[in-house]
């Protein structure tokens, strides 16, 4: 089993910046595809953006070029940098894990992901 926890969210105003961290624990070993959705209350979970373990990334057309996702040491971290934030930004940011390889058509689709984090509020005013 493979467990979550999230940091980093907060307030800030719009065209400033935040650095969510994912910290995984358990056996991470398996995870091949880690990434983060954000769901907004009412509404579906919506990809933001993962990172496979060959390096790959994939974004959400919304955030590309503000926010770029990374992956930490021993690969049980993992990082979102989101830069020149605005208040449609505004949401709840899951991290996300799978061991299975991201998928590059699907990768926005939230069955794929077995394992979630809790989750941590990101406000852009």
């Amino acid at each position: 089993h493979v467990q979550l926890v999230e940091s980093g969210g907060g307030s800030v105003q719009a065209g400033g910046s935040l650095r969510l961290a994912c910290t995984a624990s358990g056996y991470t070993n398996s995870n091949r595809c880690m990434g983060w959705f954000r769901q907004v209350s009412g509404k579906e979970p919506e990809g933001v953006a993962v990172f496979d373990r060959d390096g790959t990334t994939e974004y959400a057309e919304s955030v590309r070029g503000r926010f770029t996702i990374s992956e930490g040491n021993a690969k049980k971290s993992l990082f979102l940098q989101m830069n020149s934030l605005k208040p449609e930004d505004t949401a709840m940011y899951f991290c996300v894990a799978d061991r299975s390889s991201c998928n590059s058509r699907l990768w926005h689709h939230r069955d794929l992901y077995q394992f979630w984090g809790q989750g941590t509020q990101v406000t852009v005013s």
